[in-house]
């Protein structure tokens, strides 16, 4: 072990992280420090989910209704942005952590960030409140989601085979959230109004903060170990560039080239911009090894089948959602569910079936299908999942039933389960030494350009024309995962060692 300038025990090219909890098993099996890391991802979803799950109808809203009054369309492109935006920031956040504090430490701002945001929300009226906050909620889930998924990789040994059933667990947490919080923050949002709801939000984020801030101390060293130490005399280059960055996007709003309708583009932009830097850096690095390099190119085809699997899954927060107020039939035995109540559906079959999935994972152990085989399923699975509207598209208004809804999202849990937590788990697995936080922040950018895909997409969707939209989206799903399934060899030997 080697020591930097801070007195941050930092682990040299051969070691490995250290208390890591090998033979910890208090927490379902798993280090007992996973439930502390659990539980602030639990509070800070249900904030997130709750909050994501009457945004839209918020800004389409008339104001009658208690909204803003937006084009439908431009309001989903917000969204979108918007989401995009949240796993675009993990580079912010994954920089940060690699280069100046350490994961743990960004962890906890970030959600202080997040909870300041929540309030924002449900306190400054009008638009001026959806600025200022999901600017501090996007920055702020990016500094801790990467971090966070950073920091359970800290928990294991390589090669525990513990791991991707620890991850499953960790994302049981993240669905008990967002369940919870789609269910209460609607509930409120239909009966007293959407302040309220989002105001609940925010009291969730603030659960969790506190809760994160008395089990901190359980998380092993490496947790805060900065990675790659930024010398001291770039630290101005580095505030400069920061300062030039945030007056460049201010220009740019005052001159009328940053504006609602164009979000979702300019973020896929941004995104696609970021990546290749992003993968160029890493690639050229003199800090990485033959073998590292080789792993960071097998990467490569799991991040496409990752953008194509969230361009579509994130549809639940865009197109899913005008589907549940236009053409989903929610009337239950004459009393009408809130719209944000849909959200709850999908959270509901993580909670059930994330566990089987871990039995199952553990249960193979080193038998378990390979992660590029993971990848393939999910994606053309998902592709099944949108494939499954079609016999309902051009039907009246509101008469799709939601048991078909209910179908279709069982469809998109056992899809999300083979790609979104093996995803998390098989970036901190081919994270080079040197980058490893910022590689589990490539995974969260295959994520924020799916997302804001997903928000452009929506802008295309009407119920005249969803036959083809929905045929068209699934199938080029199914034709990536079957790509990728058929290039399972090659990739696994670019992946060096790790399955």
């Amino acid at each position: 072990m080697s020591s930097n300038q801070e007195g941050v025990a930092t682990p040299g090219p051969a070691a490995q992280p250290a208390n890591t909890g090998s033979d910890d098993r208090r927490f379902f099996g798993q280090p007992r420090a996973l439930a502390t890391l659990f539980g602030v991802e639990m509070w800070e979803r249900f904030s997130f989910y709750g909050m994501q799950g009457i945004l839209l109808i918020y800004l389409y809203f008339s104001a009658t209704q208690g909204g803003l009054g937006m084009p439908q369309a431009t309001a989903a492109g917000i969204v979108g942005a918007y989401g995009g935006a949240v796993y675009l920031s993990t580079i912010l956040g994954a920089w940060l952590a690699d280069r100046l504090f350490g994961s743990e430490r960004v962890l906890f701002v970030a959600a202080v960030v997040i909870m300041f945001g929540h309030l924002s929300l449900a306190l400054l009226p009008g638009f001026s409140g959806v600025i200022v906050g999901l600017i501090m909620i996007a920055i702020g889930s990016g500094g801790l989601k990467a971090n966070a998924t950073s920091v359970v990789g800290t928990l294991y040994a390589e090669g525990d085979p513990r791991r991707d059933a620890g991850f499953s667990l960790f994302y049981l947490g993240i669905n008990l959230g967002a369940f919870f919080g789609a269910l209460l923050t609607g509930l409120l949002q239909s009966t007293v109004g959407f302040h309220w709801g989002f105001g609940l939000a925010a009291i969730g984020m603030a659960i969790g903060l506190t809760q994160y801030a008395f089990g901190r101390k359980r998380l092993p060293a490496a947790a805060h170990t900065v990675a790659n130490p930024l010398p001291a005399k770039r630290r101005p280059l580095v505030i400069g560039i920061a300062v030039a960055a945030v007056l460049l996007v201010l220009a740019l709003i005052f001159a009328g080239l940053i504006r609602a309708e164009n979000l979702a583009a300019l973020v896929i932009g941004l995104t696609i911009a970021s990546t290749i830097a992003y993968f160029a850096v890493i690639l050229s690095s003199r800090k990485i090894t033959k073998t590292e390099r080789s792993r960071v190119f097998g990467f490569i085809p799991l991040f496409i089948a990752s953008v194509a699997f969230w361009s579509l899954y994130q549809q639940q927060f865009t197109v899913l959602t005008i589907y549940s107020d236009k053409q989903l039939n929610r009337s239950i035995l004459g009393w009408e569910m809130p719209i944000s109540w849909v959200q709850s559906i999908n959270p509901v079959f993580i909670i059930i079936l994330s566990g089987v999935f871990a039995a199952i994972w553990t249960k193979m152990g080193t038998r378990q299908p390979s992660t590029p085989v993971k990848f393939a399923l999910g994606t053309a699975i998902m592709g099944v999942g949108f494939l499954l509207f079609l016999p309902f598209a051009g039907g009246a208004a509101n008469s799709t039933p939601l048991l078909a809804i209910i179908g279709i999202l069982l469809v998109f849990t056992i899809a999300e389960l083979l790609l979104s937590p093996v995803g998390l788990s098989v970036a901190t697995k081919l994270a080079p030494k040197a980058f490893h936080t910022q590689m589990v922040a490539l995974f969260f950018l295959s994520v924020a350009l799916g997302t804001a895909i997903s928000g452009q997409l929506a802008g295309l969707y009407q119920p005249e024309t969803e036959a083809a939209y929905f045929g068209i989206l699934g199938g080029i799903a199914i034709v990536l995962g079957i790509l990728l399934a058929l290039l399972t060899k090659p990739v696994l030997k670019l992946m060096a060692g790790v399955r």
